[in-house]
């Protein structure tokens, strides 16, 4: 799954990585080292401009809200809940599969954080001595260093008690697509520490590769066999994941220290 994650990048240097045409600099965001659901995030799609007599998309930086709210729900009370959409069935769920169709984006981070539950307290789980096991936090990211492109899809939905010139009128919403964790060797793994994305979590974003980003963004494209080629899982080797503060587990924490790569879990031996 993806619950929280690490987006740094300054929108100009994502307008250069992703060929950007278009981005509102009154809208920047600040770098932001724990995104959590509901918070707003950038977005990178390719969609015609509002009023312009060309119908040809261009490729924008927008800034949406992460928890999609599907078009035709009465109210946004769910987008909580709706952060992930499963790679496997995205075409076929309602709440996500006119978005498939011809509402695609691409959700920039640095990676994402997910917490393992050491073997210990793992143990003492199972003997009923701990009912809230301590939970490590791990930082996936590429090994290279590169942007984190995680598939995504964003939704519009109109709030009727509202006129149409009241600023909130309209949301503009998104969920990020996850599959099944790699478990295949990471690229650079921790010594005492796990060795592939499956043994941290079973889902993980899907990562789309620089070679498939045109085709996923391009909103022409609407058959689904053809779509769902595209959410095949990137080649392996090409992630490392380290443990980093527990700190991170607090929405409320922010910073670069979060992303600070501990030389040991701190709660212990994990394997």
């Amino acid at each position: 799954m993806c619950g929280r994650y690490a987006a740094s990048r300054r929108p100009e240097d994502l307008a250069g990585i992703f060929e950007i045409d278009k981005w509102e600099p009154e809208e920047a965001l600040e770098p932001d080292y724990n995104v959590a659901p509901t918070k707003e995030v950038y977005a990178v799609l390719d969609r015609a401009l509002k009023d312009a007599a060309d119908p040809r998309p261009v490729r924008q930086l927008r800034k949406l809200k992460w928890g999609l709210v599907p078009s035709w729900s009465k109210t946004p009370e769910g987008a909580a809940r709706m952060i992930n959409a499963r790679a496997e069935t995205v075409h076929e769920k309602p709440s996500y599969r006119r978005a498939f169709s011809s509402r695609r984006c691409i959700l920039p981070a640095d990676g994402y954080y997910e917490w393992v539950t050491g073997k210990q307290e793992r143990d003492l789980e199972v003997e009923g001595k701990k009912k809230r096991p301590r939970k490590q936090p791990y930082f996936v990211t590429p090994a290279d260093g590169s942007v984190f492109a995680m598939a995504g899809l964003y939704e519009f939905w109109r709030d009727k008690t509202l006129p149409d010139d009241h600023p909130r009128a309209w949301w503009v919403t998104c969920s990020v697509i996850t599959t099944e964790a790699e478990s295949s060797p990471l690229a650079v793994s921790p010594a005492d520490g796990p060795h592939t994305l499956a043994e941290i979590h079973p889902r993980m974003p899907l990562m789309l590769t620089p070679d498939r980003w045109d085709a996923w963004l391009d909103p022409a494209r609407t058959d689904a066999g053809e779509l769902r080629e595209l959410l095949a899982p990137p080649p392996s080797g090409l992630m490392r994941a380290y443990p980093v503060p527990t700190a991170v587990s607090n929405v409320r924490n922010n910073g670069p220290e979060l992303l600070e790569e501990l030389a040991a879990p701190e709660e212990g031996t994990l394997f």
